[in-house]
């Protein structure tokens, strides 16, 4: 499965976006995904996991309560809404897809990545 990553942009500290996740190849439903993201200098980190019906959510300790992480598998796409952004969600994003239906927040044990995008949050 191939899958690009979209919606990424500069926003003003509480701010909000929607990234975007569009999958092809293969059916995203085949797949758990995930949203990573990964700062200058930093290590790529947990943001949020869905399973494949979309019926599970989970989220990093950082964004839960800002950040919803959803599915449209009709539309073969993922999607990462972020409200109240802060500087420190400034990052390049990043969706996965994994076939194991294990929850799992390690970067690792996905086998599929899209390319990025940029979320820049000014203060």
């Amino acid at each position: 499965v191939q899958l690009q990553a979209s919606g990424g942009g500069l926003v003003q500290a509480g701010g909000s976006l929607r990234l975007s996740c569009a999958a092809s190849g293969r059916t995203v439903s085949s797949y758990d995904m995930g949203w990573f993201r990964q700062a200058p200098g930093k290590e790529r980190e947990f943001v949020a996991g869905v399973s494949r019906t979309g019926a599970y959510t989970y989220y990093a300790d950082s964004v839960s309560g800002r950040f919803t992480i959803s599915r449209d598998n009709a539309k073969n796409t993922v999607y990462l809404q972020l409200h109240s952004l802060k500087p420190e969600d400034t990052a390049v994003y990043y969706c996965a897809a994994r076939p194991s239906t294990i929850p799992s927040t390690d970067p690792t044990t996905y086998d599929y990545w899209g390319q990025g995008t940029q979320v820049t949050v000014s203060s």
